[in-house]
């Protein structure tokens, strides 16, 4: 879905031009797997700084290079970005629930924005894909996991409608953390 924004650029009081930006929510292609590993090494450093050791995090983090993300693109799980005017600022890997025992058939693995992207509702916009592009392939309901000391995450997920109702730990190099899965019972 292709979306037009009409924004300020960062030199409006001297050209008192606007500018078109183009902002789309794609699958992701092969091509894109260096924005992509860029794009969740910026994100996952700054969400996670001071919530998962360092160590385990750096670990995670380099797991997940440029071949990693050309595989996922092909793999199983629903790989969207957003693209915004040629830039990868943020994605999402989507699919069936892997918690079984939850009664929701859809589930957003992970939904990111780079730092310079988050707060002016680029989240809302993948998220939205996200939750429409599964409800598209006959999902009914959706789960979501975030750490519970993601403030962040978890004021985003509580602000477009999840329900906290499950809890779980997350074992990050001998280090548990309390995780929380939200809920959306109906995909509107």
């Amino acid at each position: 879905m292709m979306y037009h924004v009409l924004v300020k650029p960062d030199d409006w009081v001297q050209s008192h031009v606007m500018k078109t930006l183009s902002i789309d929510v794609r699958r992701a292609e092969p091509q894109d797997a260096r924005a992509v590993s860029e794009t969740h090494r910026m994100s996952w450093s700054q969400a996670y700084a001071g919530l998962i050791p360092h160590k385990p995090l750096t670990q995670m983090i380099e797991r997940r290079g440029e071949v990693w993300w050309r595989k996922a693109s092909r793999g199983p799980a629903t790989l969207l970005v957003l693209d915004v005017a040629g830039t990868i600022a943020g994605y999402a890997t989507i699919g069936l629930n892997r918690a079984k025992a939850l009664p929701y058939d859809g589930e957003v693995y992970e939904i990111y924005l780079r730092p310079e992207f988050q707060g002016i509702g680029l989240g809302r916009r993948l998220f939205g894909e996200s939750r429409r592009l599964l409800k598209s392939l006959g999902c009914q309901g959706l789960v979501v996991w975030c750490l519970e000391d993601s403030e962040h995450a978890s004021r985003f997920f509580r602000r477009h409608g999840g329900l906290d109702m499950v809890e779980g730990m997350e074992d990050f190099g001998g280090t548990s953390l309390r995780k929380i899965g939200f809920v959306w019972p109906r995909l509107a």
